[in-house]
């Protein structure tokens, strides 16, 4: 029998700034981050506690990113009618 430890198949996520576990999935935002990231294995992430943008690999598990849509079904933004009032 094998006693040695399995190496770690996906590395977790971990801020380099503030230390954080939380990241999400980032907006591609250049022609660079659409295409040329990917032959790379790499996409943008940002930290979910300070905010920084950084590039990860495509196998770091992270969060989907929250779309504007599920932030107006929790409440979290205001809808034009609430900004409109006199």
């Amino acid at each position: 029998m094998n006693d040695s430890p399995k190496p770690a198949t996906f590395a977790p996520y971990r801020c380099r700034d503030c230390g954080s576990e939380v990241g999400f999935r980032s907006r591609r935002r250049t022609l660079f981050e659409r295409y040329l990231l990917p032959l790379f294995f790499l996409r943008p992430v940002r930290c979910g506690e300070c905010f920084r943008r950084d590039y990860r690999l495509i196998s770091t598990p992270v969060r989907d990113r929250l779309s504007d849509t599920s932030q107006i079904r929790t409440g979290k933004a205001s809808s034009a009618s609430d900004r409109h009032i006199a």
